[in-house]
């Protein structure tokens, strides 16, 4: 099983695209990988969450917040997935403080170790800090354009698009292409290494991408 000693993280709350999460919950594993879908749970042992198109119900019962930095290294991938997920984590109590979810993709963004998933509508979570994705290529739901240019982002007409660490998927349909490059890319570098120093081309499988301006 290639992906055998992996652990993916997928941060989850209510309005998720229930096709892409039941998606990533069989086809990680079926590559031996562990996933562990991680949210907020607002000192609760366990949060139900519905999805968006069916109200399928969904039990988280692991946090993001009680994530170490140890803890956090044990990850070789950390997705944010589609529909309005991104949206309700990126909820904070105070103006003058990141989300709690924001910080975490921050910190996750520090370790060039980590691969950093973001699809769809996801990349509304990057948004309150938008260091994170400026100057790099990435694909976004075309609502989301604006906000990618906002964060000095270079748009790139894909599918799927990888610059090093940072692998974005245009859509919730696309899930099953974002997935597939995840996990190759995992399968095929060696664990402890920097996407940098990766010498394999990018597996995007598309044909060479336009930038808008």
């Amino acid at each position: 099983m290639r992906l055998s000693g992996h652990k993916i993280a997928v941060l989850m709350e209510s309005d998720f695209y229930e096709p892409e999460i039941l998606y990533y919950q069989r086809r990680f594993p079926e590559e031996g990988a562990e996933v562990h879908f991680l949210t907020r749970l607002w000192g609760a042992e366990r949060i139900t969450f519905h999805g968006h198109e069916h109200r399928m119900p969904f039990t988280v019962t692991e946090s993001f917040e009680d994530i170490d930095e140890f803890a956090l290294k044990e990850f070789s991938a950390v997705i944010v997935p589609s529909g309005i997920v991104a949206d309700r984590l990126r909820y904070t109590e105070d103006p003058e403080q990141l989300p709690p979810a924001a910080q975490f993709l921050r910190r996750a963004f520090a370790d060039p170790v980590i691969v950093k998933g973001i699809i769809c509508h996801g990349m509304w979570l990057a948004a309150p800090v938008p260091g994170l994705v400026r100057g790099r290529r990435a694909v976004v739901h075309n609502n989301l354009l604006g906000d990618l240019r906002n964060m000095d982002g270079i748009y790139v007409d894909q599918d799927v698009v990888v610059d090093d660490d940072l692998v974005t998927g245009r859509t919730g349909e696309h899930c099953h292409l974002f997935a597939r490059t995840i996990i190759e890319l995992l399968a095929s570098h060696p664990r402890g290494l920097p996407a940098s120093s990766w010498t394999t081309p990018r597996l995007t499988g598309q044909p060479p991408a336009a930038a808008l301006p």
